[in-house]
C-alpha cells in the first residue's frame, strides 16, 4: 500500500548545518530525511551518517543515505536511495540484507517507473518535476502533467521531485502528488524548522488535514 507522509526531506549543504537541519526534521515529525553530500571523502560522508543517525534514532524520522549502500550499512541508517546509475536494486538488497530497511529509486519517465514496479522499491522519485540546479547534468523536466500521470500509475510509494517549494507546491499536490522532496526549499533557509513547518502547513491545507 502506498504510503502518504508529504514531505521528504534531502539534505544537501543547508546553510543551518546539517545536525540543525537533522534535528528540526525529527522536531517537525518530517517521515524521511536523506543525507546526499556530492564529491566528499568516504570518511567525511559516513561520519555525518551517523551523526545524523545519532539525531533521528529513536524517533518517527526515518534516515535514507543516498547512493551509497556501504556508508547506510556502516552508518545503521534506515534505508539507502539509489540512482539510476547507482548500484542496481537487487545488488544493493544482497549487500544490506537486514531486516525492514528501505530501498528507494529515482525514476526519471515512465519506463523507469514501471520497470522500477517490477523491482519493488519501497518508494520511487518522480522527477525533475522543474528545472533544478542540484545536478551536474540534470535529467529532462517532466512538468506537472507527466509527474502526475506517473504517480497515479505507480503501483509503488511515489515521491515528487525537482524544483518543488513553497510557491508551487500547491500546484504539484493538486497535480496528483501525495509525497513530495525538497531540497533547496529548507536547505537555503536559515531557519529550517520555519521552512519545514510551512511545506508541512501547505500540505495539510491541500489534504484538509489541520
Amino acid at each position: 500500500m502506498a504510503e502518504a507522509f508529504g514531505l521528504y526531506l534531502i539534505l544537501t549543504d543547508p546553510v543551518a548545518g546539517y545536525e540543525a537541519c537533522a534535528a528540526a526534521a525529527v522536531r517537525c515529525g518530517v517521515r524521511y530525511l536523506q543525507l546526499r553530500m556530492k564529491g566528499v571523502p568516504r570518511d567525511v560522508f559516513l561520519a555525518m551518517a551517523r551523526a545524523l543517525r545519532r539525531t533521528t534514532f529513536g524517533s518517527d524520522t526515518l534516515l535514507i543515505v543516498n547512493d551509497d549502500v556501504e556508508v547506510a550499512r556502516d552508518a545503521g541508517a534506515d534505508g539507502v536511495h539509489l540512482g539510476q546509475d547507482d548500484l542496481p536494486l537487487a545488488e544493493a538488497r544482497l549487500a544490506w540484507p537486514a531486516p525492514g530497511r528501505r530501498f528507494g529509486l529515482s525514476t526519471h519517465d515512465e519506463r523507469q517507473a514501471r520497470r522500477a514496479a517490477r523491482e519493488a522499491p519501497d518508494y520511487i522519485g518522480v522527477g525533475p518535476v522543474f528545472a533544478t540546479p542540484t545536478k551536474a547534468t540534470p535529467d529532462p523536466v517532466l512538468g506537472l502533467e507527466r509527474m502526475g500521470a506517473i504517480i497515479r500509475s505507480s503501483a509503488v510509494t511515489a515521491v515528487a521531485i525537482g524544483g518543488i517549494d513553497h510557491v508551487n507546491l500547491v500546484h504539484v499536490l493538486r497535480a496528483g502528488a501525495t509525497n513530495f522532496a525538497v531540497v533547496r526549499a529548507v536547505n537555503r533557509r536559515p531557519d529550517p524548522e520555519a521552512a519545514i513547518r510551512e511545506l508541512q502547513r501547505i500540505w495539510r491545507q491541500v489534504f484538509r488535514q489541520d
